[in-house]
């Protein structure tokens, strides 16, 4: 499965524990990743400063449905999300 354009729901929905550039203590769970553009594009994903486990996350319909909803639904679910709706 290729990323779906325009979902971003792994760059908002899991935690990073992981150090980012713009976020060196990472980030929780539910909030938009700062490299996470308009377009729901990573700004580093060709960037040797892009954490592993981001780089190692692969689109799967198991964990992005058939859309961006259900993407957020079931990362959500898996994050433990409560507030998913919000996002």
């Amino acid at each position: 499965m290729e990323c779906r354009e325009n979902c971003g729901a792994c760059c908002i929905v899991p935690s990073i524990s992981s150090k980012l550039p713009k976020a060196p203590g990472g980030k929780v769970g539910g909030v938009p990743c700062p490299h996470l553009t308009s377009d729901y594009r990573c700004d580093i994903f060709n960037s040797p400063e892009r954490p592993a486990v981001c780089a190692g996350f692969r689109a799967e319909k198991i964990v992005c449905g058939n859309n961006r909803s259900e993407a957020i639904e079931i990362l959500a679910d898996l994050e433990g999300l409560t507030t998913w709706k919000h996002l």
